[in-house]
């Protein structure tokens, strides 16, 4: 399995295509509204995810051509979530599940349309570090408007300094779960894909 092509992750079945351009289009209307209401940070958040998902298809031509509708419903879960959703799903856990699979589209993207070739091995690894880059880059950033710009993102009132380090070590360790789930949960994924289109040759 560890040397199989990433092509057969990208799909032409119609029902899959409408399921993730919905989901595009979905992520579209927040990320406008976002910048309009004036919340950039989301705003660029959702791009961000419309843009990695609808590559493929625009890239190739094929409108069809999109991954797995699970995986994309999974990178776009806290957008979906503040749209529909009367809690706030678009928590720490459910943000970086959905960077670990946008870092697993990334990797699908960087393997079809550029020179780099990664094994499924290769993949899992890339996207534990890489969900763990994105919550250091994001702590750094908290941190930073804390300091210079006043705000309460890091350094809440009436936490002390030990208890928001505490926070920090659970969110990188939670980071680094999500990341490892989602990459072994998109290999199993695979795996079981490539057993169920075998069985219809066995049959025969």
């Amino acid at each position: 399995m560890a040397e199989q092509n990433f092509e057969q992750l990208l799909t032409e079945s119609r029902v899959n295509a409408w399921i993730g351009w919905a989901v595009v289009a979905i992520v579209v209307a927040t990320a406008v509204g976002s910048v309009v209401t004036g919340d950039l940070l989301w705003g660029v958040f959702s791009g961000t995810v419309a843009v990695i998902v609808a590559l493929p298809a625009v890239a190739s031509g094929e409108p069809r051509a999109m991954a797995p509708w699970e995986i994309v419903l999974l990178a776009a879960l806290p957008v979906v979530g503040r749209t529909f959703a009367s809690f706030q799903l678009s928590s720490d856990i459910a943000t970086y599940l959905s960077i670990a699979a946008l870092a697993l589209l990334v990797a699908v993207n960087l393997h079809l349309f550029t020179t780099v070739e990664m094994n499924f091995g290769f993949a899992v690894l890339f996207v534990v570090v890489t969900t763990l880059a994105a919550a250091g880059v994001w702590a750094v950033v908290r941190w930073g408007a804390d300091v210079y710009l006043g705000t309460g993102l890091l350094f809440v009132e009436g936490y002390t300094e030990a208890e928001i380090e505490h926070g920090l070590m659970v969110e990188f360790v939670g980071s680094a779960v999500a990341g490892l789930l989602a990459g072994l949960l998109f290999e199993l994924y695979v795996r079981r894909r490539r057993v169920s289109e075998r069985v219809p040759e066995g049959v025969a």
